[in-house]
């Protein structure tokens, strides 16, 4: 499956009746990113902070809620997911090219 095709099916599960869907999708990505720093916090309060000691089948689960609500946000603005992901990675390696993966700013 493409990142495409990807959010082309992510989107026959997504409404756009209401009136303030984009934030209604902004604010579920944070929920839902902060539901796996939750799940990471209580491995550390709980457990021994093992990454191994994670649920990974409910972590997928999670990061799939991630990914649905990026798809959806970047159809919103007419963006297909492909290009969200090119131009990440494009980033990254320039920066890493640079010496410049550390630091703080999204121009460095």
């Amino acid at each position: 499956m493409t990142f495409n095709d990807y959010q082309q099916a992510a989107l026959k599960t997504a409404s756009n009746d209401k009136p303030l869907e984009f934030y209604h999708r902004v604010l579920g990505l944070v929920g839902e990113a902060g539901e796996i720093a939750e799940k990471v916090k209580k491995l550390i309060r709980d457990g021994d902070g093992k990454t191994e000691s994670l649920d990974t089948e409910d972590i997928t689960k999670e990061l799939g809620d991630v990914l649905w609500y990026i798809a959806t946000i970047a159809d919103y603005l007419d963006i297909p997911l492909e290009s969200v992901a090119t131009t990440n990675v494009a980033k990254l390696a320039d920066r890493q090219k640079r010496n410049a993966l550390k630091g703080s700013g999204d121009n460095r």
